[in-house]
């Protein structure tokens, strides 16, 4: 079987998330007429990964400033299920394809770095939440837990997403094989020269393709009044991509992708999922439980559970 997929490298408009959306479905029709059966989007597409921000936050203080800054993000984020996931489910169901797509989820009083999933019918399959966001992510990104590791089983293939450094946890990596993952997508922001390495070494490693989306930034796509430590002129790049899609034996199908926007697109034969396997199966043959073994706890974490007597 071969199947057409696609990543797409482009910048949300940060913090509208009306614009943001806009653009996306206007990218997805885009895919749909080159027809792609699958689409990715970079992290945090919907609307914004805040590179440079600091939030006013140091060891001890909190400023009046960062806190407004947090409630222009909040404000921008989405609701999982809600008005944006249908409009979402719409645009992958007029394209025909399956949706990748990188949100900012908000719960309660707590936003969340995410990944929706959505078929070729329109349906919103489920969701990934980023287990670990890193550094300065965890001022305002909430931990994720195993209740959201999904990995579907399509029709164009075991679907699954792992989220920028969460690709540097070999433990998570390894729940991803143990799933059968083997279209295995990596929304990033990560666009330096060390990142096609890691993508190419988990593709060898697990044997499946690899899709990563990345956006392009420039200091001039968010607001004015954005408080950016990264100084520099409208034009400077914040990020600058490094889409690609590699195959099960590390090849680079298409990108690396630098500096602009696009779509990019490749072939996937699905064979040589199997014909990798040969040599290598990282969660079969080439696997060893006699000595190593992994458990994963899936439960949802709840910090309050009620529990009610039981009626008489």
């Amino acid at each position: 079987m071969q199947i057409k997929a696609a990543v797409v490298q482009a910048g949300a408009i940060p913090f509208d998330l009306e614009a943001s959306l806009t653009k996306a479905e206007r990218l997805i029709a885009e895919a749909g007429r080159q027809a792609c059966e699958l689409v990715v989007f970079p992290e945090a597409y919907l609307s914004a990964y805040p590179k440079g921000q600091d939030y006013g936050v140091s060891i001890g203080v909190r400023t009046p400033e960062g806190r407004e800054e947090f409630r222009r993000y909040f404000d921008s984020s989405v609701q999982v299920p809600g008005p944006v996931t249908e409009r979402l489910g719409k645009a992958a169901a007029q394209a025909g394809l399956h949706l990748v797509m990188g949100v900012i989820e908000r719960d309660f009083g707590t936003l969340y770095c995410t990944v929706l999933f959505f078929g070729p019918d329109g349906g919103l399959l489920g969701k990934h939440r980023k287990l670990m966001p890193t550094a300065a992510e965890r001022l305002v990104w909430g931990f994720g837990d195993g209740s959201t590791l999904p990995v579907y089983d399509t029709a164009i293939g075991n679907l699954g997403a792992v989220i920028c450094w969460e690709n540097y946890m070999p433990m998570l990596r390894m729940a991803m094989y143990g799933k059968k993952i083997n279209l295995y997508c990596a929304p990033t922001a990560d666009d330096r020269e060390s990142w096609l390495p890691t993508m190419r070494h988990i593709a060898l490693e697990g044997r499946c393709f690899v899709l990563t989306s990345c956006q392009v930034l420039r200091r001039g796509d968010f607001p004015e009044d954005y408080v950016c430590q990264i100084d520099g002129t409208p034009e400077t790049l914040l990020m600058r991509g490094g889409s690609a899609i590699i195959d099960p034996l590390g090849r680079v199908l298409a990108g690396p992708l630098f500096d602009e926007e696009g779509i990019l697109t490749a072939t996937l034969d699905m064979g040589e999922i199997t014909r990798g396997k040969l040599d290598f199966d990282v969660a079969g043959h080439y696997a060893r439980p006699d000595v190593f073994q992994l458990t994963v706890n899936e439960a949802p974490q709840q910090p309050v559970n009620y529990v009610r007597p039981a009626r008489g």
